[in-house]
């Protein structure tokens, strides 16, 4: 048991603790107090902080768990302890970067609104002389997704109003300041889109209702909006306002004390590191000990074991003989991806019109002569979960066709089929916005089917991956037909690769016996020899 404590859980605790104080102190010198730069608060929040949990649970701490006897009949827990392990760094840790924005800010008093900008840029402000000019609305809309499988569609209404320190002032093209209200409701992403516009309709009206009688001036104190999503809605709403010119100060308003501001947050943070740290403890006391594992660990010796594992994950995202296009298109995706969450479109999800600038497919831009879409969309993905699922299914598929069809076929069928399944979604779909590599992934699973079928692997290979395959594309086509999911590029990606295997077939199944009888003639010499 003492070296259970001292090799598992002790590391856990001064982990877990310098993970929450030490990026939360560093959230708040970097962020918040010296205002080195900007980036937006779902990176700072909740991006970051999940790697930096991931890295310490499966790179850090999970070698350790050799001393432990995790195995089981179908492979072991390694995995399932990890995720506890992450889990239980995360929760405190994301609770920790709410708690320092509202903790850390400072409330300003201002005679006048006049004055914001020549005093402290601070988090919350009162304010004594003020109008909020409710006749000039600035109005924006903006929808998004959310959800492990996307299965959320949210719909946001921004609503901005000018402020001024009284009524005369609103001659004053530019005001000092914004006064801001978001209204929010999801519903199901699985809805047609015409169920969608009816549900977005009522909204709207609610919404409406809801801002005729709101009395905009009472309010306890104000919240400064940082850089984030709403910022930004909030910026396009103050842009649709047709009289005053915009800037980006955004104030929202919040009724309740300001002593309340932090809510039960630090209790979270306390609550979860307990609850976390008790589970761990009783994670780690349950299995039995690895003796020969807890010996290695305290000589100090390398684990060879370990370190192949770690080459052969890192190998998957390297090009190499044999698996070259397959990690290239895989490194494409990802880096693509991390571009777009540097320039600040989000991280677990990214909006549809942010997608649709940078080159997501849509029926009526497409047919409008924008035919580069057809492909560029196949290398966007509309969030962090869509990403992960799709490059897992590439790496499978990929490294398993690629030595069969040669790196140039490999490159050139994904492009196909991932054009002929965009063609497939703006054919099907009248305006849909479609992103993700899994028309292309689905292309190379058709043709995978093809030599599954058409016996170009070994019998034995053939009949289990046969049925390991048939379940993924069933299960990825049913989950399509549920709503919410380009479908329509799933069966044409799929099709067409289908088709494209059987056309090839016959060409691999050739060389292969050539293959074969020149082994064989080489055989039969060496043995006349």
């Amino acid at each position: 048991m003492k070296d259970k404590i001292n090799l598992l859980f002790v590391p856990f605790v001064f982990t877990l603790v310098g993970l929450t104080l030490g990026y939360t102190f560093l959230h708040w010198i970097i962020f918040i107090e010296l205002e080195l730069f900007q980036l937006k608060d779902i990176i700072i929040s909740f991006g970051i902080p999940i790697v930096l949990t991931a890295l310490a649970a499966w790179f850090i701490l999970r070698p350790r768990f050799k001393i432990l006897n995790l195995e089981a009949k179908n492979g072991n827990w390694r995995d399932f302890y990890s995720a506890i392990m992450w889990m239980a760094f995360t929760a405190p840790l994301l609770i920790a970067q709410q708690y320092v924005v509202s903790a850390t800010g400072k409330l300003t008093e201002l005679n006048s609104i006049n004055e914001i900008n020549n005093s402290e840029s601070t988090k919350y402000y009162t304010i004594k002389n003020f109008f909020i000019d409710k006749f000039a609305i600035g109005l924006h809309s903006a929808f998004d997704v959310s959800g492990k499988n996307n299965e959320s569609f949210n719909m946001h209404i921004y609503v901005a109003l000018p402020i001024f320190e009284s009524l005369k002032d609103t001659t004053i093209l530019e005001p000092k300041a914004w006064f801001g209200i978001e209204y929010r409701k999801t519903i199901s992403n699985r809805l047609e889109p015409n169920e969608k516009e009816k549900k977005y309709q009522e909204f709207a009206k609610e919404s409406e209702l809801d801002f005729e009688h709101k009395n905009v001036s009472e309010f306890v104190y104000l919240d400064r909006i940082r850089h984030s999503d709403k910022k930004e809605g909030y910026i396009e709403a103050i842009k649709a306002n047709p009289k005053y010119i915009p800037n980006e100060i955004i104030l929202e308003p919040i009724n309740e004390p300001f002593e309340a501001r932090n809510g039960k947050k630090l209790e979270w943070i306390i609550g979860s590191s307990i609850i976390g740290s008790i589970v761990w403890l009783i994670m780690v006391l349950v299995p039995k000990i690895d003796e020969n594992e807890l010996k290695r660990i305290k000589e100090g010796k390398p684990d060879h074991k370990a370190q192949k594992e770690f080459q052969e994950f890192v190998g998957f995202l390297k090009p190499k003989k044999g698996y070259f296009i397959t990690p290239i298109l895989i490194n494409a995706n990802i880096g693509i991806y991390l571009i777009m969450v540097v320039m600040g479109f989000g991280f677990i999800s990214f909006k549809g019109q942010d997608l649709l600038q940078l080159g997501a497919n849509y029926g009526p831009l497409t047919k409008n002569g924008e035919w580069w879409r057809l492909l560029t969309n196949t290398f966007l993905h509309g969030g962090l979960m869509h990403l992960l699922a799709n490059m897992f299914g590439l790496t499978f598929v990929g490294s398993i066709l690629e030595p069969k069809l040669g790196k140039l076929k490999l490159l050139t069928f994904y492009l196909i089929t991932g054009i002929l399944a965009s063609i497939a979604s703006i054919w099907w779909y009248e305006a849909i916005i479609s992103v993700g590599a899994s028309g292309p992934i689905l292309g190379l699973y058709g043709i995978f089917l093809t030599f599954l079928l058409t016996k170009i692997f070994p019998p034995e290979f053939s009949t289990s991956f046969f049925i390991s395959t048939s379940i993924f594309i069933g299960f990825t086509l049913l989950m399509g037909l549920a709503g919410g999911i380009d479908n329509a590029a799933h069966i044409g990606g799929l099709l067409s690769g289908f088709i494209v295997g059987l056309i090839i077939s016959p060409i691999i199944k050739n060389k292969q016996k050539i293959k074969r009888l020149k082994k064989t003639k080489k055989a039969t010499l060496l043995r006349q020899d």
